[in-house]
């Protein structure tokens, strides 16, 4: 599937780059994803006036290593999917899931599946009491 679900884990809540970098730093990364992106969402690919930068994360469970993969634009439907569980609790959720089974071609029982896979993902990081943080790529993406 094109656009999944990403539930961080709680822990992990802010290891992310607005509040680890400075905010010029932060600047420079979301604005080449949008220059990369070309007013294109980098999911969807529907034209977008506004983007939004979004992290990808990996998450290594074994070695409990949280490692930046990069930064993409998105448009807001996107994003709202991949933060399903912070729009669920804005009450945007109905949308999402058209959007998120658009974007698939997918049906409702396949929306499920693949939200109860990433909320099974989500339990199982959970128990994880400490992520170690891995930003290798991050040089690449400041260049």
């Amino acid at each position: 599937m094109k656009l999944k679900f990403e539930l961080v884990p709680d822990s992990c809540w802010y290891s992310n780059l607005r509040s680890l970098l400075p905010p010029s730093g932060w600047d420079i990364i979301r604005k080449k994803a949008y220059a990369r992106a070309g007013g294109r969402c980098m999911i969807c690919l529907s034209p977008e006036k506004r983007l939004e930068a979004h992290e990808v994360w990996s998450y290594d469970e074994e070695n409990a290593v949280q490692k930046l993969e990069g930064v993409i634009a998105v448009c807001r439907r996107c994003h709202a999917v991949i933060h399903i569980g912070r729009t669920q609790l804005t009450g945007g959720e109905r949308e999402a899931e058209a959007h998120f089974m658009k974007v698939n071609g997918c049906t409702y029982a396949e929306y499920r599946k693949a939200l109860g896979e990433a909320n099974e993902a989500h339990r199982r990081r959970n128990k994880i009491p400490a992520w170690k943080l891995d930003l290798s790529v991050l040089p690449e993406l400041l260049k």
